[in-house]
């Protein structure tokens, strides 16, 4: 692999890309772990899936995924994301249709303070 990445500069710069994205991503997942309440965590993890702040993604209904991998995904009970996803509903930041369907408006859980 190292006589590839000296070698394939085009690839060496992909592969470094990626591996800093992924820190990023981790660091920032450490930071919502501990300073954001689960309510926040969902949120956030609920906008993730649904890819938004991506140019290239419209759709914004998520496969099927349970409240379980939830609750493992944010490092909380399944009852308490059931609890959020309710209130979710409720106040029209996320549908059901066949398909979990997350709005732009989920925005302001993770922006309020």
């Amino acid at each position: 692999m190292t006589r590839v990445l000296q070698e394939e500069h085009a690839l060496s710069d992909r592969f470094i890309t990626h591996v800093l994205a992924r820190n990023i991503r981790i660091e920032a997942d450490l930071v919502d772990q501990l300073f954001n309440s689960s309510e926040k965590r969902l949120a956030r993890a609920l906008l993730l899936l649904a890819r938004y702040g991506k140019p290239d993604q419209t759709d914004r209904v998520l496969p099927k995924l349970s409240q379980e991998t939830l609750a493992d995904m944010i490092g909380t009970t399944r009852s308490r994301v059931n609890f959020f996803m309710n209130k979710f509903k409720k106040l029209g930041f996320i549908e059901y249709n066949g398909g979990l369907k997350v709005n732009s408006s989920l925005l302001t859980v993770i922006l309020h303070d």
